[in-house]
């Protein structure tokens, strides 16, 4: 899977998206490509509230960390400040949305054309000679 991005989902069954980002107990930390997805990690938190209580935070972003998108139910506007500061987009799913839903939805983008945060992240994930020599090729560059 060397073209795969990572994402997280905020759930508690690993089968649904089904908590608020600051209040997540766990979170499922997938490797997703076009043709396949890969679960890494199962991440636990505990019973943590909504209560604003920002230190709550660091500990979920540090996990996220490298994740191109993490899905969630809903999410505060410091949250929102802090993971898109890290690289990391929100996004907000509609209860009930299941994790291999969403999923087939981040591969048809993928096929499809992706969107402007998704380009960014395939981008970031090839590293910064990316395109280099397609660039060099189309200039008439020669071996």
């Amino acid at each position: 899977m060397d073209t795969a991005i990572k994402v997280a989902f905020a759930t508690t069954d690993m089968v649904h998206v089904n908590q608020h980002f600051g209040s997540a107990r766990s979170f499922a930390v997938y490797a997703v490509d076009p043709e396949q997805s890969e679960m890494l990690e199962a991440a636990q938190f505990g019973e943590l509230a909504q209560d604003g209580n920002e230190d709550k935070l660091s500990v979920k972003i540090q996990l996220l960390d490298g994740c191109a998108a993490v899905y969630c139910q809903a999410i505060g506007a410091s949250a929102i400040k802090q993971i898109i500061a890290q690289g990391i987009q929100p996004i907000k799913v509609h209860e009930g949305s299941t994790i291999k839903e969403l999923i087939g939805d981040l591969q048809n983008e993928m096929k499809a054309g992706p969107s402007a945060w998704l380009t960014k992240a395939i981008n970031a994930h090839k590293g910064p000679d990316a395109g280099r020599f397609d660039a060099m090729e189309d200039e008439g560059w020669d071996e």
